[in-house]
């Protein structure tokens, strides 16, 4: 296990390490995320999804592109589905 020091600033600020940097895959303007677990441990990791953009392809694709009127029909199906599972 390697640890690596960083000083925190008078603003709260941290450099993150060029070495965890890489490690992380991080660039100018990435996001990071702090998570904190059930025993205390804090980890530092990059969001799976840290913009829209990063969503492309995350759902897979159609075999064939739909069209808005066979979109909005799906949402209507799928909502009437949602109410009445609600409704029961």
């Amino acid at each position: 296990m390697k640890e690596i020091v960083a000083t925190i600033t008078s603003k709260g600020q941290v450099t993150i390490p060029a070495e965890v940097r890489r490690r992380l895959g991080l660039k100018k303007s990435d996001k990071i995320s702090f998570v904190i677990g059930a025993e205390g441990d804090i980890c530092l990791r990059m969001p799976r999804y840290p913009s829209i953009a990063s969503l492309r392809g995350a759902a897979g694709s159609l075999k064939k592109p739909l069209s808005w009127p066979e979109m909005r029909e799906i949402a209507r199906e799928d909502r009437s589905k949602a109410k009445d599972a609600t409704e029961q």
